[in-house]
């Protein structure tokens, strides 16, 4: 049995650092991907088909940042919820953008969830331990 699998789009490293520890301070029954940005995300996921078109493992959730460099969260969003084969993949927004109206065109785009990043640490591992079970 395949681990499940959890790609995470975030360019900030310490915010990379911080959501591994949050994950491995819930015990995660995860495997944890990251990419930099959203031209990484969409890379790694058409890698996951073969030449013969057999698929690799696909994540089981992406965790999407919105304001990256080379390709936002929003236009990557919009690309996943629109291509076939990666539209059933589960997308949460994770990002420090509070606007209503942001919050409402992602989830016109596709997102599943919204989530404004905490302040602090022990919120983090609260919400990861929510997401874990997603």
């Amino acid at each position: 049995m395949k681990i499940p699998l959890i790609v995470i789009a975030e360019d900030d490293v310490d915010d990379q650092f911080l959501l591994q520890t949050a994950f491995d301070e819930n015990g995660t029954n995860h495997q944890v991907k990251f990419v930099n940005n959203g031209v990484e995300l969409v890379s790694y996921l058409d890698s996951c088909f073969g030449i013969e078109g057999e698929i690799s493992q696909l994540p089981s959730l992406i965790i999407l940042d919105l304001n990256m460099p080379k390709k936002d969260g929003r236009e990557v969003l919009k690309e996943l919820k629109s291509n076939d084969l990666f539209k059933c993949i589960p997308v949460i927004i994770f990002t420090t953008t509070k606007n209503a109206m942001e919050v409402q065109r992602c989830y016109e785009f596709g997102a599943n969830s919204y989530i404004v990043k905490p302040v602090s640490f022990d919120l983090l591992v609260n919400i990861i331990k929510e997401i874990k079970s997603f």
